[in-house]
């Protein structure tokens, strides 16, 4: 499933787990990405939208 929100583009962000002794490895954040019915340009669609967009109404999904 793709990492990137439609609406706003959000995607992976990219750090280090750092332990008790501080040694480093990587890591990843992923969007919690949802793929919806949404109404898009007067049509219903399927798109991948991150809960923060469903949650502001930045999507109007479809029944």
């Amino acid at each position: 499933m793709a990492t990137i929100c439609e609406v706003c583009g959000r995607g992976e962000l990219v750090g280090n787990n750092v332990s008790h002794s501080h040694l480093k490895t990587r890591r990843a954040w992923k969007p919690n990405i949802q793929r919806v019915r949404a109404v898009v340009n007067g049509e219903v669609k399927r798109v991948n939208v991150c809960t923060r967009c469903l949650r502001s109404g930045k999507v109007q999904r479809a029944l």
